[in-house]
């Protein structure tokens, strides 16, 4: 029986604690938000009965019986608080992004090293059952070696998101592709190669930023498809398209557009020698005679809520990895190499130049 701290009562808190709810092998033994009222609040939610409730991760992380911490909380305290869960030799589940800066991720990395404890990354949408398919045709040699990928993450990020107050500024927040297109990043290395349980390394960036929305109070809702004014403004650009080159010779565009006037769109394309891939949709040499497209009745990326999306899969397979001793392939250290394609893209901005990875 695994014994799961809660860190962070928060959207996404709720998806985490009831993945881990749903397994007869682990329970939640404590919550912890920087509000006791929140943190309560969440645990009443879900039945949770016998719980610890906390104000401060040390309090928490003191309590009897733990042993997985899900970090749940703003990106820009994910440093201090997996620093913290290291030290205290627990194994944790980290929403993305993991962090703020290459520095930041650098240290994690670090002290999780040096405590021998497991992680795993929240780039839910490897599980998404469309990427699973997808994954499968890849190493199955449906779509032969895949030479271009295309993802976009399209949305309208905003003050119907309930984060959005800490994600919209530069400081903690830092850029669209950090906030939430670093999901796109993500698939792009995971569609990018046929390797079984392994993400494409990237050795090169070249990226361009812009978009009208940065500074802007007039804010657009996408739930209720309505306008409001007065808003606080986005900090950063809300578009980037973003060339990557990987080390196996494939090639991949992604764009993060954080301010299209447009309900939610997660789009993909795979091009590989012998067929492709449209969203659900595949062509390929392998169905001979093949006159139309085949579509997959599966489940699509299509939803920016968050309990649209595969957090039962993620830690599912997370206390798989620890009850096997074996590392995620989503672990801190595969994951750095999606976020260090934000940050070259930062430093393409700076720079106007392409940039190597990894970075130095």
């Amino acid at each position: 029986m695994y014994g799961i701290l809660i860190n962070g009562a928060g959207w996404v808190a709720r998806q985490h604690a009831a993945a881990y709810c749903n397994r007869p092998d682990c329970c939640i033994v404590a919550v912890n938000d920087v509000s006791r009222e929140r943190a309560a609040h969440l645990a009443e939610e879900l039945g949770l009965e016998n719980v610890g409730i906390y104000d401060k991760l040390d309090d928490a992380l003191r309590h009897p019986d733990l042993d997985v911490v899900s970090v749940c909380t703003p990106q820009h305290v994910h440093c201090e608080n997996v620093l913290q869960i290291a030290a205290a030799g627990k194994h944790m589940a980290i929403e993305k992004p993991a962090a703020t800066t290459l520095d930041e991720l650098r240290r994690m990395q670090n002290a999780i090293h040096t405590a021998k404890v497991k992680t795993v990354v929240s780039f839910v949408l490897r599980w998404n059952p469309l990427l699973v398919l997808l994954k499968k045709m890849l190493i199955e040699g449906v779509f032969g070696k895949p030479y271009y990928v295309e993802v976009d993450y399209m949305s309208y990020n905003g003050s119907w998101w309930g984060g959005w107050n800490d994600a919209r500024t530069l400081k903690q927040g830092v850029s669209a592709s950090l906030v939430a297109g670093c999901h796109a990043i993500d698939a792009a290395r995971w569609l990018a190669t046929t390797e079984n349980g392994k993400a494409a390394s990237p050795v090169e960036v070249y990226a361009v930023t812009g978009g009208f929305r940065k500074g802007k109070t007039r804010e657009y809702n996408p739930i209720t498809n309505s306008w409001i004014d007065n808003a606080p403004p986005m900090e950063y650009d809300g578009l980037e398209v973003i060339l990557v080159k990987f080390e196996n010779g494939a090639q991949a565009k992604i764009c993060v557009n954080a301010e299209c006037v447009m309900p939610y769109r997660f789009p993909i394309r795979i091009f590989g020698d012998r067929g492709t891939a449209v969203d659900n949709k595949i062509w390929s040499e392998t169905f001979p005679g093949q006159s139309d497209w085949i579509e997959l009745p599966t489940v699509c990326p299509d939803s920016s809520n968050v309990s649209h999306h595969p957090f039962q899969a993620e830690i599912d397979h997370f206390i798989d990895c620890i009850t096997r001793d074996v590392e995620s392939h989503c672990n801190l250290e595969d994951a750095i190499r999606s976020h260090e394609v934000v940050f070259a893209a930062l430093d393409c901005y700076k720079y106007r130049c392409p940039i190597e990875l990894p970075l130095k």
